[in-house]
């Protein structure tokens, strides 16, 4: 009997232990994450604020699709100043720190990004009024940290740093309008394996992006290698006359993809696009 009953209790725990990882946890959220992102401060769990999307069973690890939404509107009295995203059980778990203004005109932001194993994944929005709230999603993925380099990366070095912008919907002036930034970059992890040297490749990812209309910032954003290849993003802005949108990010290099206390600067870019109302 005494047998079957710590047969019967081991079952128990594997049974609780499979169900919370198919539910997701907040272990590495309230252990780590928390404290060192957001010492002292309360957070209120809710979609009162932002929203957040995501697929809940990934079809590709390596690109994601995220999109954040805000619920409130962009006024200068009150309006979402930061968004923080977070794949709680990737290796390095910091997706990137998002800073919006009233000339966003909207707090909504789409992007592609790497899930390396079954996690939550979670959004922490600061409006201007200094309260936090949170949301998330768990997202079934696995391995797109280590996913495999195509052969194609001498190539895809070769275009490092070319952009594209495209505004979506036409452009009214006074108006938000929905752009979509696209920046050749490899965004390389530190975990993947060339497939043609069979080495793993050292870690180079964009580090810091600023995007501008006519001088007045529009998107702030402090990214990490969760980001995917190729990134790619979505937001708005409200063009109040004609002028230039301009996008301004650098990259880096760390000795290991899960510290960033030996780092060193790569190349600072710069693009402009013509917007006309």
């Amino acid at each position: 009997m005494h047998y079957v009953s710590r047969l019967a209790a081991a079952s128990v725990l594997l049974i609780s232990a499979v169900s919370v990882h198919a539910e997701g946890d907040d272990l590495t959220w309230n252990m780590v994450l928390k404290d060192q992102f957001f010492a002292g401060k309360s957070i209120e769990e809710s979609s009162d604020v932002i929203e957040l999307e995501a697929p809940y069973r990934a079809e590709d690890p390596a690109i994601v699709p995220l999109k954040v939404t805000s619920k409130i509107p962009q006024a200068k009295d009150k309006f979402v100043k930061k968004i923080w995203l977070f794949v709680d059980k990737n290796p390095f778990p910091f997706v990137g720190e998002f800073e919006f203004f009233p000339e966003s005109g909207k707090a909504e932001l789409a992007m592609r990004v790497r899930v390396n194993t079954y996690s939550n994944i979670r959004a922490v929005a600061q409006t201007s009024d200094g309260k936090f709230t949170m949301t998330k999603k768990f997202v079934k993925a696995s391995g797109g940290c280590s996913a495999p380099i195509g052969a194609d990366l001498d190539e895809a070095l070769k275009r490092i740093g070319k952009v594209k912008f495209r505004l979506d919907g036409g452009v009214q002036t006074g108006q938000p309008t929905l752009a979509q930034l696209m920046i050749s970059h490899p965004n390389l992890t530190g975990m993947q394996m060339d497939q043609v040297t069979r080495f793993i490749r050292k870690s180079q990812f964009v580090d810091q992006l600023k995007v501008s209309f006519n001088d007045k910032p529009v998107l702030n954003a402090k990214i990490d290698i969760a980001i995917s290849a190729d990134p790619n993003f979505r937001f708005y802005f409200v063009p109040d006359k004609p002028g230039e949108l301009k996008a301004e990010f650098s990259d880096i290099s760390c000795e290991s993809p899960t510290s960033r206390n030996v780092c060193s600067k790569g190349t600072n870019y710069v693009q402009s696009y013509q917007v006309s109302p």
